[in-house]
């Protein structure tokens, strides 16, 4: 047999020198400047960081819940005191948002390797980032039924700034499609304090 075949059968060729543990300890160090050097050339460029990584500034948030795993869908619309009106079709106005527009089981699933993976969630959440003072209108709308039912919906407005406060906390139920109905009106003054809370009746939707 050649000496190749010796070699592959684990004949006794030279084992090849072992590497010295201390190179290995400066090539662990130099890695780990090179890191660091790149993490502090990040932070020191702050054209690095996008602007969704910062997390954005809201003065009040108004959660709208529906219970898990619900099919149907329900539409928050929120009016501030100049007017201007944030529903599914616009979703900033002034300095209000709307967050996310949950339709119930048509937006609350994805395909992952042809498996379908949903969320029970059923929320919607606005977002108000600044103080604007005078009255505020939260209405619900059914939008759409998927299993006939009535839908009972819960709403809290929290005031975040100094600390996180509710300011309001109440639940309806929505009987059919179509049904729209205030869940809260509020006002709030120069200061960011909410004053004159209530639920009386104001359509927002009547125009649309």
């Amino acid at each position: 047999m050649n000496a190749r075949g010796q070699r592959a059968r684990g004949g006794g060729g030279p084992r090849e020198p072992e590497v010295d543990p201390f190179y290995d300890m400066l090539f662990n160090l130099l890695i780990a400047f090179v890191f660091c050097f790149i993490v502090a050339l990040l932070a020191m460029n702050p054209k690095a960081l996008k602007a969704g990584d910062i997390p954005s500034k809201a003065e009040y948030i108004i959660n709208v819940s529906w219970p898990d795993n619900n099919p149907n869908d329900i539409d928050t619309w929120v009016q501030d005191p100049a007017g201007n009106l944030v529903w599914y079709r616009q979703r900033e106005a002034g300095l209000m948002y709307l967050d996310r527009d949950d339709r119930g089981d048509a937006n609350d699933a994805i395909l992952i390797n042809g498996r379908r993976i949903t969320s029970p969630f059923r929320q919607e959440v606005v977002t108000l980032r600044g103080i604007v003072p005078g009255e505020y209108t939260v209405n619900l709308q059914y939008y759409q039924s998927r299993n006939g039912q009535p839908v009972e919906v819960s709403v809290n407005v929290i005031k975040v700034n100094p600390r996180a406060e509710v300011v309001f906390y109440g639940q309806l139920k929505l009987a059919k499609p179509g049904d729209e109905a205030t869940a809260t009106r509020f006002t709030v003054q120069a200061d960011g304090q909410v004053v004159q809370v209530n639920t009386l009746p104001k359509s927002l939707v009547q125009n649309f």
